[in-house]
């Protein structure tokens, strides 16, 4: 990304700003079974959250990132999603809820610079959470994450995605959360095909709270996820 981009992007997220304070608060998932272990009962707005999949291939990574994608689609405003990559499908995306036009997408040439657009989107309260896919987060860049998402009440996410076949190194960071989103089978329908996809959401860290995991049904088309029938409301073990 060239600096006249990073000058641009930066103009586009002044024209969403709106001058209105913002409090932190959270965003509950709608789940009695994972919010009543989230300090709060949901997940921290102006904080930075870490999710991956659970696997190093494309599938578990797909799962991850339908899972930020749906956490987005229940926020209002505009959120910035930045990547080295351009493999960002947005109808995939709108399939949970998250439209294309509330999403502004910034490629960055390498993972610095991610962090830089980061930190910098960070700062504008006229977004509603930022975005951006690395294969490491070290500790000196979480707390930057983190001070900046403070200060404005923006959620920041970071999505860990493997680079050149190798699983995303995930060490110790100022993250309030960590979650590991892993596809398991789902029920065959009647007929033809099979039924809603299923997720193994894991809880792996949470400062102030308890860790969890819990069999899922994958986010709908408004973004929320669902226990299926089978399960309830119960707490799966963790493996």
């Amino acid at each position: 990304m060239t600096q006249a981009s990073l000058a641009a992007l930066r103009g586009r997220i002044r024209l969403l700003e709106r001058p209105v304070s913002r409090a932190l608060g959270v965003l509950p998932f709608g789940l009695a079974a994972m919010d009543r272990v989230l300090p709060e009962g949901g997940l921290a707005r102006g904080a930075l959250h870490e999710v991956a999949g659970g696997g190093a291939d494309e599938v578990m990574a797909a799962a991850a990132t339908l899972f930020v994608a749906g956490i987005l689609a229940r926020l209002e405003q505009p959120v910035l999603w930045c990547a080295v990559g351009q493999d960002l499908f947005a109808p995939g995306l709108a399939c949970v809820g998250l439209n294309a036009a509330r999403m502004l997408h910034a490629v960055a040439a390498d993972e610095k610079q991610v962090l830089i657009v980061m930190e910098e989107a960070l700062r504008h309260a006229g977004l509603a959470a930022v975005v951006g896919e690395l294969s490491r987060l070290p500790m000196v860049a979480s707390r930057r994450l983190v001070l900046a998402a403070e200060k404005s009440g923006v959620m920041a996410v970071v999505l860990h995605r493997r680079r050149e076949g190798k699983p995303a190194a995930q060490g110790v960071t100022a993250a309030s959360t960590r979650w590991c989103v892993t596809p398991v089978p789902s029920d065959p329908l009647e007929g033809p095909g099979v039924g809603r996809a299923r997720w193994r959401v894991e809880l792996v860290r949470c400062r102030g709270g308890a860790s969890g995991a819990w069999v899922m049904e994958a986010c709908d088309a408004q973004g929320s996820l669902g226990v299926f029938a089978d399960v309830g409301d119960r707490q799966v073990a963790a493996a």
